[in-house]
């Protein structure tokens, strides 16, 4: 496959990826967009602006960082006008079709709602570009303005992360009649939403009544990373030295669940920015939460979304190499887990009488130590035990993180009991 600062990359890409966008199709009937629009783009980190994620594509290890996220942003624009659009798809010519409306959609979208990306349909001597040309070119340009990625983790989050948004005003975008007065209103929302961006890290910093370092250091890159006017730039400044009341967070009246999710994502990030949420930013996650009208389950299971992908790409994250921090969040999150696992207790057990090798191998381990192979088949097995359990549906496991001793250590105490 090209590398994607190649011309026709994009070409390469979506053949490449044809089995895994039918796949997608199929999970529409499965579960809400949105639902299943996040369990895709919160393990490749595109939510947390990082390019860690799993690519799957040849030869992506000798890419460059944009060339990761160009791809990260194709397949999420991509799989949210698969997953949001009403045609059913049944055959070959079904998907090309797809592909094509999807492409025409990422260009018009683009040259509609942000202007600075600008991309004509045909060239300076009148030939025509292709949907896929226009998209190609306009992914370039978005990518070439987000943040240099040498930096640490929060300088790539707070850039670009705001390429979430684009993510989720696409998804809105696709369903309209694109006139003048519909793009205006996008505009204006995309501007809206990024400032609300801002007003979350602002409300999440004063919450404990102090803002440190890390903090202030956050909305430095958000501010640089957006395209606001000076004005406004002031007024960001002003808000997030003065703080601000959950109240005073602008969420659209058609406010979405991946959206809300989002912001709440951000608000914990942000008082994870150094390392510790004390007592007084717990309760003010909690009253967010309320706020955004999630419950505490809901509080818990994006801090588990969130936990999970740090510790399972904690050797990627420069900025998070502490082995105290490490241990610290990896405690946290194993609680965490342990006490979803607890409530299932019931659900895990009959999955393991269900599964004659697993409960083989279970005993056998009970009375000599299992082999290299059978400890991996076991892991394995316990990690797919999870992923029964409604919660761990939608949010990812961390593959990697979750050896068999913590495995262990999460699944309730007494469930290997042989029957």
């Amino acid at each position: 496959m090209k590398k994607p600062k190649e011309k026709g990359w994009l070409q390469d890409y979506l053949e490449f990826r044809k089995d895994l966008f039918k796949e997608i199709t199929l999970q529409r009937k499965a579960s809400h967009p949105e639902h299943s629009l996040y369990r895709i783009l919160q393990p490749l980190g595109l939510m947390y602006g990082q390019t860690v994620g799993e690519l799957d594509v040849p030869s992506a290890d000798s890419w460059d960082e944009k060339d990761k996220m160009k791809i990260l942003l194709a397949e999420s624009l991509i799989s949210s006008a698969l997953l949001f659009q009403n045609k059913p798809i049944n055959t070959a010519e079904d998907m090309s079709e797809a592909f094509v409306k999807s492409l025409e959609s990422i260009g018009n979208f683009y040259n509609r709602i942000f202007p600075e990306l600008s991309t004509p349909v045909k060239t300076l001597f009148g030939k025509k570009r292709s949907p896929l040309e226009v998209a190609e070119r306009i992914l370039d340009k978005r990518i070439e303005r987000t943040a240099n990625f040498k930096e640490n983790f929060w300088t790539s989050f707070f850039h670009n992360s705001l390429l979430f948004l684009d993510v989720f005003i696409f998804g809105q975008w696709i369903h309209t009649n694109a006139d003048r007065i519909v793009t205006d209103f996008f505009r204006y929302e995309r501007e809206e939403l990024r400032f609300s961006v801002l007003k979350v890290i602002a409300a999440a910093s004063h919450s404990d009544e102090v803002v440190h370092y890390e903090e202030q250091k956050l909305v430095e890159y958000f501010i640089l990373g957006t395209d606001l006017p000076s004005a406004r730039k002031k007024e960001a400044l002003t808000i997030f030295n003065k703080g601000v009341s959950m109240d005073e967070i602008n969420l659209p009246s058609e406010n979405s669940w991946i959206l809300k999710k989002f912001y709440l994502e951000i608000a914990i990030l942000t008082a994870w920015a150094d390392r510790k949420v004390e007592k007084d930013e717990q309760a003010f996650l909690r009253d967010f939460c309320h706020h955004l009208g999630f419950t505490e389950d809901d509080l818990e299971n994006s801090m588990i979304a969130v936990e999970g992908f740090v510790l399972e790409h904690w050797h990627q994250l420069e900025y998070l190499q502490d082995k105290q921090d490490f241990q610290r969040v990896s405690e946290h999150y194993i609680s965490r887990m342990a006490k979803v696992a607890e409530r299932n207790k019931g659900r895990l057990l009959k999955e393991i009488q269900d599964r004659e090798v697993l409960m083989q191998l279970l005993v056998k381990a009970r009375s000599q130590e299992l082999t290299p192979e059978e400890a991996e088949q076991v892991r394995i097995a316990l990690i797919q035990l999870m992923k029964t359990i409604p919660t761990f549906v939608i949010i990812s496991l961390p593959q990697r993180f979750l050896t068999l001793p913590i495995l262990m250590k999460i699944l309730p105490k007494g469930i290997f009991t042989a029957p």
